[in-house]
C-alpha cells in the first residue's frame, strides 16, 4: 500500500525536458509539458484524487495523461530552455568574491538577442547560418567588430556546454556553428575602435593641477608602475611589501586571478614617494580612497573662505540629511576614469583614460629596456599581449634605415 504523503504535492519543471512532474507517495509522476493547460489539468486531477482517497494516491488508476514513466530525455530543448540553463551556469561560474562578474552579464546579453529571433527554435537546429542572423542583428545595433567576435565565442561556448551536459546532441548544425569565422576588418560594416595609444606625459602633467590631489597621485603612481587601472584603485597597505629598495605590492584579486596566476607591482623611489601618505592606514583599508579626496576638497574650501566664520554656514552644516550620492571607500575603475574626463574638460584638453597611463608606461619600458622587461613590468603571460600595449619604438627603425637603407 502507497504510504501516507501530508504534505500538498508540488507542480515541478524537469529542466531538462521541460516536462511538468509532481511527486505522490515517493513516486515521480509525469504531467506533459511544463505550464501547459493539459498538464495543470492533470495535476488539479491528481489532488483531487488525492485528497479524495485521504492523502492517498492508487498509482495503477492515473488520469489519462498522467504517467510514472520518465518521459524521452531526448526530448529536444529550444534555444531559449538551452539560453536558460546556462545562464544559471554563467550567473555561478563567474563569480569573484561571491560576485557575479561581468562576464555572466555579458554573456546574457548574447544570449537575449538569438532568443529574441529563435527562441522557439529546437536547439539542435541551431547551426552557423541562424548564428549569421544573430550576429547581423549585433551589427544593426552598432556594436564593435571585436565585441561581436567575443559575443559569438560565447554563444558557442554555450552551444559546446549544452554537448557537454548532454542536453544536446553534437549534431552537424552544432559542427557547422563551430565553424562560423570571425568578422575581419575591412570585410564588415561593423565599426572598429581607435587602437588605445599611450597619453603623452605633457598631455598628463597639464591634467594634473585639474584633479583632486588623491585623483592625480592615483596618476602619478600608475604612471610610474604601469600598473591596470583596478589595480590601482584596489591597493592597499597590507599588500606591500617594504622590506627592500624596490617594494612588491602583491594583488590577490586581479585579471588573472582565476587562472592561478600571481600578480606583483615593483615600486620603485619615484612610486614610493607618491605612496607613502596613503600608508598611514589599516592595512586592509584601500590607499586612495574617494572619503578622503572629499575630506580634502572640503578642507581647502573651508581654507580659501571669504566670509568670517561667524556668519553663513559653519563647517559641516551645510550638508544634506540624506544625500542621493555619498562618497565610498575605494574608487572603481568608472570613477577613476570620469574624474580624469572632467578634469580633461577643465583643461580642455581632448579626454584620456587610465589604461592609456599603462599603454605610455609599457612603451617608455619597451624602448629602454627591451619587450621581456615591458612584459614582466606590465604582467603579461604572452609578449604578443605586451605588443599591443608597448608600442614599437619607431626610433630604433629610423636608425637601421640610415645605416643599412
Amino acid at each position: 500500500m502507497p504510504r501516507l504523503t501530508k504534505a500538498v504535492p508540488r507542480y515541478l519543471k524537469h529542466k531538462p525536458s521541460g516536462q511538468a512532474r509532481t511527486v505522490i507517495s515517493g513516486q515521480e509522476i509525469w504531467l506533459g509539458k511544463h505550464n501547459s493547460p493539459s498538464s495543470l489539468r492533470l495535476y488539479d486531477q491528481l489532488l483531487t484524487a488525492w485528497l479524495a482517497g485521504g492523502r492517498q494516491l492508487d498509482l495503477e488508476k492515473l488520469p489519462q495523461g498522467a504517467s510514472v514513466a520518465e518521459p524521452d530525455q531526448e526530448t529536444p530543448l529550444t534555444v531559449q530552455q538551452v539560453a536558460d540553463q546556462y545562464n544559471e551556469h554563467a550567473t555561478q561560474y563567474y563569480r569573484k568574491r561571491g560576485q557575479a562578474t561581468r562576464e555572466a552579464e555579458l554573456v546574457s546579453e548574447a544570449l537575449d538577442i538569438a532568443c529574441v529571433l529563435y527562441g522557439s527554435t529546437p536547439a539542435e537546429q541551431f547551426g552557423s547560418k541562424r548564428l549569421d542572423k544573430v550576429r547581423q542583428r549585433m551589427i544593426k545595433r552598432g556594436w564593435t567588430r571585436l565585441y561581436i567576435n567575443k559575443q559569438i565565442g560565447r554563444l558557442k561556448r554555450a552551444w559546446t556546454w549544452a554537448v557537454e551536459k548532454e542536453l544536446i546532441r553534437a549534431t552537424e548544425k552544432y559542427h557547422a556553428l563551430q565553424a562560423l569565422r570571425g568578422l575581419h576588418k575591412g570585410r564588415t560594416t561593423a565599426p572598429d575602435l581607435a587602437p588605445v595609444k599611450p597619453v603623452p606625459d605633457s598631455t598628463v602633467q597639464q591634467t594634473l593641477p585639474h584633479l583632486s590631489q588623491v585623483v592625480a597621485d592615483m596618476v602619478r603612481f600608475q604612471r610610474r608602475t604601469g600598473c591596470r587601472p583596478a589595480e590601482v584603485c584596489a591597493l592597499t597597505p597590507g599588500m606591500i611589501d617594504r622590506s627592500g629598495a624596490v617594494w612588491i605590492a602583491t594583488l590577490e584579486e586581479h585579471k588573472t586571478e582565476h587562472r592561478g596566476k600571481q600578480r606583483h607591482i615593483p615600486i620603485g623611489p619615484q612610486a614610493q614617494a607618491v605612496l607613502k601618505p596613503y600608508l598611514l592606514r589599516g592595512a586592509d583599508q584601500p590607499c586612495f580612497s574617494p572619503q578622503a579626496s572629499e575630506k580634502q576638497r572640503r578642507q581647502q574650501q573651508h581654507e580659501e573662505r571669504q566670509t568670517p566664520l561667524s556668519c553663513g554656514n559653519k563647517p559641516g552644516s551645510n550638508c544634506k540629511a540624506k544625500p542621493q550620492r555619498k562618497a565610498g571607500k575605494q574608487y572603481t575603475t568608472d570613477s577613476y576614469r570620469r574624474a580624469i574626463h572632467r578634469a580633461c574638460e577643465r583643461a580642455k584638453l581632448p579626454k584620456w583614460s587610465p589604461n592609456q597611463l599603462r599603454h605610455t608606461a609599457g612603451t617608455e619600458v619597451r624602448k629602454q629596456f627591451g619587450l621581456e622587461a615591458a612584459q614582466v613590468v606590465l604582467g603579461h603571460a604572452s609578449a604578443d599581449i605586451t605588443q599591443v600595449y608597448a608600442e614599437r619604438n619607431l626610433a630604433l627603425a629610423v636608425q637601421v634605415a640610415e645605416a643599412v637603407g
